[in-house]
């Protein structure tokens, strides 16, 4: 069978038992499982390097919060403008224009190099950048010396995207997992030795962090590309014969498709960003208590962030199939089960918030105290914006099947940053709600107020376009 006969069969809505919405709900999970685990899987490494930074003290993990977040909204973008790379490749094999995922993947090399161009620049002078943002000189500094380092895989890191949706088209979406999963490990081996100073390498702490990032990046690209070089279905693309030659319509459509996307997880991922630079002028110990609790919720976004993307291949099917009740069970079934995942993470927020605050803080050392108890704290708050954070990624799936990208993305600039940036300073810097919740609370829950309007606009209008 061919490669895109074999897709397409894959891709088929299963045969219906007379139960719709069980059917639906049953595809759904069984494609959404393994891109929920790859999410985890590369989400563990960023967790891990919280968790390590934590043992080298508040000050090292507030320094490590100021650099990831001040890198990680630029990777959200570049991450968003390579996902067109998917539609391209798909839309190639199932036409059977294999010349054309060629043409996709090397382009895609092209669109994360011209990426990287301007981000090196961006992470060269950090330093300045954040001074102006009003952070602490002493966190300043150890985030320049990382973002330094962490530059070096900032092409490696794009370059891999075209590569995974390069095997995911192709039913190797396991690869992927498995290749995330080795970095994960591969990670906490790296930190362990650089870091710390273990098996005779000396001791760089949050230097050392960030090559351990390098390594396992470059690692990851090269097991991946060898892969695709030598696997015998995928070898027959030559996706770096004379990669050198410019594909200068491909290379815009990217772009053109992107944009629109990356744009939109800048939003979002930007106003987080700027809310821990707003905390960072509070003080250190806010600014690493939000480095523990961002990161828990992340993690959990991961469930919901896989989700999304399975509902968008869904809705995308009854849409194409033009089953206009299909495209509507398709998304309400999927914010269901969003919705029920982010009860049931908001209930262990709520319930655990000390046991998990103790996982990046000694609380046995005195001055780790008060930074736990902010922590804890804002997993209250958080517990409340998964609801939000979950529904709204998955409508924004739903949409996305239904090639609905502009309208979203304007909601979400409204939202996140007309209300829910403008909430963040409000609440946090000049009218407490209640007494004590100011501050780095305030800012917290101004994330609600963001995140509430967002997925409301969003489910009103996936309910709006799909009414049968």
């Amino acid at each position: 069978m061919s490669v895109a006969a074999s897709l397409l069969r894959d891709m088929r809505p299963p045969a219906e038992s007379g139960r719709p919405n069980w059917d639906e709900t049953r595809a759904t999970l069984k494609l959404a499982l393994p891109l929920i685990l790859a999410q985890l899987a590369q989400m563990a490494i960023n967790t891990t390097d919280v968790v390590m930074t934590g043992w080298l003290g508040p000050e090292m993990l507030a320094a490590g919060t100021l650099a990831t977040n001040y890198m990680f909204p630029l990777f959200f973008l570049g991450m968003g403008i390579l996902a067109a790379v998917a539609p391209l490749i798909s839309q190639a094999l199932g036409a059977r224009q294999f010349r054309n995922v060629r043409r996709s993947v090397r382009q895609g090399f092209w669109a994360g190099a011209a990426l990287s161009v301007p981000y090196f620049f961006l992470l060269l002078f950090s330093a300045p950048i954040m001074a102006l943002l009003g952070q602490k000189p002493e966190a300043v500094a150890e985030a320049e010396r990382y973002l330094h380092v962490s530059m070096i895989a900032i092409p490696f890191v794009l370059w891999l995207i075209p590569l995974r949706i390069l095997l995911a088209s192709h039913g190797k979406a396991h690869l992927v997992l498995i290749s995330s999963s080795t970095g994960f490990f591969l990670n906490i081996l790296g930190n362990y030795t650089f870091m710390f100073g273990n098996f005779g390498f000396p001791r760089l702490e949050l230097v050392g962090a960030a090559i351990s990032s390098v390594l396992v990046n470059v690692a990851m690209f090269s097991v991946l590309l060898a892969y695709c070089l030598t696997n015998r279905r995928l070898r027959r693309y030559r996706i770096l014969a004379r990669w050198w030659r410019p594909d200068w319509p491909r290379f815009a459509t990217i772009f053109r498709i992107g944009v629109p996307s990356g744009l939109t997880n800048l939003a979002e991922v930007g106003l987080f960003s700027a809310a821990s630079f707003l905390i960072g002028a509070i003080s250190i110990q806010a600014l690493a208590a939000h480095a523990i609790a961002l990161q828990c919720a992340a993690l959990s976004f991961m469930v919901p962030y896989g989700l999304s993307q399975a509902t968008t291949i869904r809705v995308g099917l009854a849409a194409g199939a033009e089953n206009r009740p299909g495209v509507r069970r398709a998304g309400v079934i999927s914010l269901s089960l969003g919705l029920g995942y982010a009860v049931a993470a908001a209930l262990g927020l709520w319930l655990a918030g000390d046991f998990i605050a103790g996982l990046f803080l000694d609380p046995a050392v005195a001055d780790n105290v008060p930074v736990i108890e902010i922590a804890v704290r804002l997993l209250l708050i958080a517990a409340w914006f998964q609801l939000f954070d979950a529904t709204q990624t998955i409508a924004l799936g739903a949409l996305r099947g239904l090639r609905d990208t502009a309208v979203p993305m304007a909601y979400a600039i409204a939202g996140y940053w007309g209300l829910g940036f403008t909430g963040a300073v409000v609440l946090g810097y000049w009218v407490e709600i209640a007494p004590g919740w100011g501050g780095v609370y305030g800012v917290w829950l101004g994330f609600v107020i963001g995140l509430a309007s967002v997925a409301v606009a969003l489910i009103l209008r996936f309910l709006a376009r799909t009414r049968v």
